[in-house]
């Protein structure tokens, strides 16, 4: 294990969609349920999302009023609940939490989630100490109680955590802020749309392409510190 240093990274922390999860399913079955072209809702979402808006604004467009919550227990009363499996995860994601856990990191995951996706992934045996919902702690990003709740579940001090997400404003900026290091992954409709933001050179610990490139940026950083 890593010696307990202030500024040396001890524990990894993931966030799920489009850092592990590739959603690109999900959001087909909900352009499916509204009954409307996939690549039509897929371009109203990175619309949406362009501008800055809440993702879940793209259902209004299609149904005014829309209510996620509530359409996620129709579509489970009529036998399609939100689903993923290990066909989903970026084939990315397995490696890199193994080596980091071999390299004697803390690995967790941490994601805007629903109770039942949180099942879901713990269904997964994916290499990792902890896994956790928004949902079960009742609280989502990007609101600085969640980060807080990472926080305390962690084994380290926030700086020697690291917060590994795809979106600026609900992972990068508020974890930042909370006192954790950031990697900002550049991939998924966000990491796309943002990447060219100021923000996003500024305000990250370090940017990848690839969950591969961690352990070794990883190592770096911690080779400074010491």
């Amino acid at each position: 294990m890593l010696r307990k240093l202030a500024h040396v990274i001890r524990a990894v922390v993931f966030d799920v969609g489009e850092c592990l999860l590739n959603e690109t399913r999900e959001y087909a079955t909900w352009a499916d349920w509204l009954g409307v072209p996939r690549h039509t809702f897929s371009a109203m979402f990175g619309a949406v999302i362009a501008r800055g808006l809440d993702w879940r604004e793209t259902f209004q467009v299609f149904r005014p009023g829309f209510d996620l919550g509530e359409e996620r227990d129709r579509r489970a009363a009529a036998g399609r609940p939100e689903w993923f499996d290990d066909d989903d995860l970026y084939p990315d994601v397995r490696p890199a939490l193994s080596r980091l856990r071999a390299e004697g990191m803390w690995v967790g995951i941490a994601g805007n989630q629903t109770v039942r996706a949180g099942g879901i992934l713990r269904s997964l045996d994916l290499p990792s100490d902890m896994i956790a919902a928004s949902d079960d702690w009742g609280v989502s990003k990007p609101d600085p109680a969640f980060f807080r709740c990472v926080a305390e579940a962690v084994p380290c001090e926030p700086g020697e955590t690291l917060y590994v997400g795809d979106r600026l404003d609900n992972d990068i900026r508020p974890a930042s802020v909370a006192g954790l290091k950031t990697a900002l992954i550049r991939r998924g409709p966000w990491g796309i749309i943002q990447q060219n933001d100021p923000e996003a050179d500024r305000v990250p610990t370090i940017r990848i392409d690839s969950l591969t490139e961690l352990p070794m940026r990883i190592a770096t950083i911690n080779a400074g510190a010491r």
